[in-house]
């Protein structure tokens, strides 16, 4: 956990205005389906991860020691460990436990820890594979099963996932690659007064960290409101049907094949209205997401993929016709088949 961490602020870093935006956004609706930053070393992913201590809304918990009674306290933000191993994570037997009182029992791990928070993952691409399966299984399920022989139990996971990594270092999987709703590409910022304020900023914050704080305090303070009213307005926007067909549009003309394109798109510039003070959806909150949203979910090879069984489903549709012709049906049938109902609304 990171509870005890005084970060750098968030409106205080420079430039990354897509990293900041991603970031708020996540925060608003969890629903975007998680952030991957993804960037060289040095330039500000997990500062601006950490920054988010400052911002994180109020959340109602069950109050883990009284049954039924709740309590309201701010998200956290849950580090993932790059060394953890699967037990860490998912949870397992408590050994202190068990040798000492010859009582085992199942405990909770991370994920399970990081229901209801925010589950930072840096250098995501490094994790051990069984470790990132658990991680996106919890993230999919919104539940995490530990078990052990005989044993099992079952903890809630429902959280925000971010990750982040340097492509230098390895790619991710396709598979992990789509379970991010959000990507930032975390550029270094070029200008060069730019990054002579990045230092400057940086230094002031090594040298006087309170007092560097205290100076975005009411913007960060006023920052973290406004998250809290957009989520508060959350559940009432709404997307004009006209926008969402268009929305559509845009991701089959970008040759996206996997429908989470679409679902990150719209819960996007949903937050993103709610973040405006709005409560429908316009065509600037669509153009501002897409490239947040569509960046790296086109396939080369899921293109050429699919036109090789495109052609293989002509030929065997064409040998069908030629030796199973269709037969002319005498009557119509009263009731058709559930099976028979799929078939033809494919068609």
């Amino acid at each position: 956990m990171t509870d005890d961490i005084h970060p750098f602020p968030l409106l205080a870093m420079v430039g990354q205005t897509e990293l900041k935006t991603a970031l708020i956004l996540g925060l608003i609706n969890p629903q975007v389906g998680g952030i991957l930053l993804s960037g060289p070393y040095g330039v500000g992913k997990t500062t601006a991860v950490r920054a988010l201590i400052d911002l994180m809304p109020f959340v109602t918990r069950e109050h883990p020691d009284a049954d039924g009674k709740t309590i309201v306290e701010r998200m956290r933000l849950i580090e993932l460990p790059l060394n953890a191993r699967l037990e860490d994570v998912v949870g397992g037997i408590n050994e202190r436990v068990a040798l000492e009182q010859r009582i085992v029992r199942l405990e909770e791990g991370i994920l399970a820890r990081a229901h209801g928070n925010v589950l930072y993952v840096d250098e995501i691409n490094l994790l051990d594979q069984a470790v990132v399966d658990a991680i996106l299984d919890a993230a999919a399920q919104g539940r995490t099963f530990v078990r052990r022989g005989a044993m099992v139990r079952l903890f809630p996971s429902q959280f925000v996932l971010i990750g982040s990594m340097n492509p230098e270092e390895g790619a991710l999987r396709p598979q992990i690659l789509d379970r991010f709703g959000l990507r930032v590409w975390v550029a270094p910022v070029s200008d060069q007064r730019a990054r002579l304020e990045i230092y400057r900023r940086a230094r002031d914050f090594r040298n006087d960290p309170a007092g560097f704080r205290q100076a975005y305090a009411v913007q960060t303070a006023a920052l973290a409101e406004e998250i809290m009213f957009a989520r508060e307005i959350l559940p009432y926007v709404t997307i004009p049907p006209e926008l969402e067909e268009q929305a559509l549009a845009l991701v089959q003309q970008l040759r996206i094949p996997s429908h989470r394109a679409e679902i990150a798109l719209l819960e996007g510039a949903r937050a993103r209205a709610a973040a405006d003070f709005r409560n429908v959806v316009n065509a600037e909150d669509i153009r501002r997401i897409a490239p947040l949203a569509l960046t790296w979910r086109h396939s080369d090879w899921f293109d050429r993929h699919t036109a090789g069984v495109q052609a293989e489903q002509t030929a065997i549709n064409a040998a069908l016709d030629a030796l199973f012709p269709l037969a002319e049906t005498g009557r119509r049938r009263s009731r058709r088949s559930t099976v028979r109902q799929i078939e033809e609304s494919d068609t």
